[in-house]
């Protein structure tokens, strides 16, 4: 018999059972650091986690990686040159950002804005909240290895960008809010156009529930998955959706309502178990009864000035500038020095997609802030995730993760 050529020959393999030693116990929990260079960290967040197994026995979890320094910026810049940076504490929602900023100045101003205004500040804040839930869902998806719905997400929130742009000229950091008023009005056709996006984002909705809500992979990686009961989402002081889901109905556009929302008909959704599960359905919920307000704005928004008249808290129109010695000179002085604020201190909360954003301003009577002091709702909400981590396993940090819709811009300290 021909025996075969050496070059074909499959090479035998030697194998043998190694014991390793161990230095200590079984039990001796093993050090991971996980972060901050890392897409599922989000590029700012660390943590240090010590693993029995697989299970999580303990972790540290660190912010702060971004260093932006948001409120030392706040403070050493005038009112008027803030605005743009609170375009980048939720690039994800902007809208709801700048409207909670200006609305503090205007308090201390004593400013009452137009109709108008306030109907389009609503619909902007509503359909900025169904963006930054359309991201955090699309990343809970992606991170449970949905992909299909993850597109499907992101679909949708392409459309309302491009959207966004044709009104403000920006997709993301649109720079839309001013003292007593807005940069400039919406386009013609845009209302009629941006019920139609809705439209098409409810169909897209349906088809992603059909793919998720009883995806029994999906629903191994939420259900009972980051639980957190009623009590402890109070005592953490959670706000949002978070809250929410953990069974509390506590939302400031219904407890302490502000620009249209008592003039607005919609529902609070509110989860049960406090689990990834009830985080994810709640933020869908949510986009509807958005959707829902958006529908309302459109029909009840009436014609008129988009400013007030105060041109001493923001800038004079460009016909006056150019037009008028008056309006040159006072868009020079706001400008350079900056709208003079009255002295006193104020704290104005809005309801983000991620919870209660209050702005907390003290001023001295400059056109700069004395003190200027964000609460930020993911930081907080960053700030007890180890605790809802701790007996977890290791595959399940990064979907608890994603249910905080963690910002590196307003977690940064």
């Amino acid at each position: 018999m021909t025996e075969m050529p050496a070059k074909f020959r499959l090479n035998e393999v030697r194998r043998e059972v190694i014991d390793i030693p161990l230095d200590g116990p079984a039990d001796q929990p093993v050090t991971i650091n996980l972060g901050p260079s890392h897409p599922a960290m989000h590029g700012t967040i660390r943590m240090v986690a010590d693993f029995i197994g697989e299970k999580v026995s303990n972790i540290e979890v660190e912010c702060g990686f971004l260093h932006r320094g948001f409120e030392k910026m706040g403070e050493n810049r005038n009112y008027v040159q803030v605005i743009p940076y609170t375009d980048r504490l939720n690039y994800v929602s902007p809208f709801i950002n700048n409207f909670g900023y200006v609305g503090a100045l205007e308090k201390m101003f004593g400013i009452e804005i137009t109709e108008r205004c306030a109907w389009l500040r609503t619909m902007f804040a509503e359909l900025s909240r169904i963006s930054d839930h359309l991201t955090c869902n699309a990343a809970i998806a992606m991170e449970t290895g949905a992909m299909t719905a993850f597109l499907y997400f992101m679909q949708c929130r392409e459309e309302l960008w491009e959207h966004f742009n044709h009104a403000t000229g920006a997709r993301q950091t649109v720079s839309y809010g001013r003292i007593g008023g807005l940069a400039r009005d919406i386009p013609p056709g845009w209302l009629e156009r941006c019920a139609q996006i809705l439209e098409k984002m409810l169909v897209l909705l349906d088809d992603i529930h059909g793919l998720l809500d009883r995806n029994k992979i999906f629903l191994d990686r939420t259900q009972g998955v980051g639980a957190c009961s009623a009590e402890d989402a109070i005592n953490f002081g959670f706000t949002g959706p978070f809250l929410r889901a953990s069974g509390v109905n506590y939302d400031i556009r219904k407890v302490f309502p502000y620009l249209k929302y008592n003039e607005v008909d919609f529902e609070v959704p509110v989860g049960k178990y406090g689990d990834n599960y009830d985080r994810y359905f709640v933020r869908m919920r949510e986009i509807e009864e958005s959707i829902k307000i958006c529908y309302q704005c459109f029909n009840k928004m009436p014609e008129g000035p988009i400013n007030t008249d105060d041109w001493q808290a923001h800038l004079p129109e460009k016909v006056k500038v150019y037009g008028s010695i008056e309006g040159l000179i006072n868009h020079f002085k706001i400008v350079i020095d900056g709208p003079l604020v009255p002295k006193g201190q104020i704290y104005n909360a809005v309801e983000a997609a991620n919870g209660e954003l209050g702005y907390y301003i003290v001023s001295d009577g400059s056109g700069t802030a004395y003190r200027l002091h964000v609460r930020a709702p993911s930081f907080i909400i960053l700030g007890s995730l180890d605790r809802i981590i701790i007996g977890h396993q290791l595959a399940d940090i990064i979907p608890i993760f994603g249910t905080v819709n963690m910002v590196g811009g307003e977690c940064d300290r």
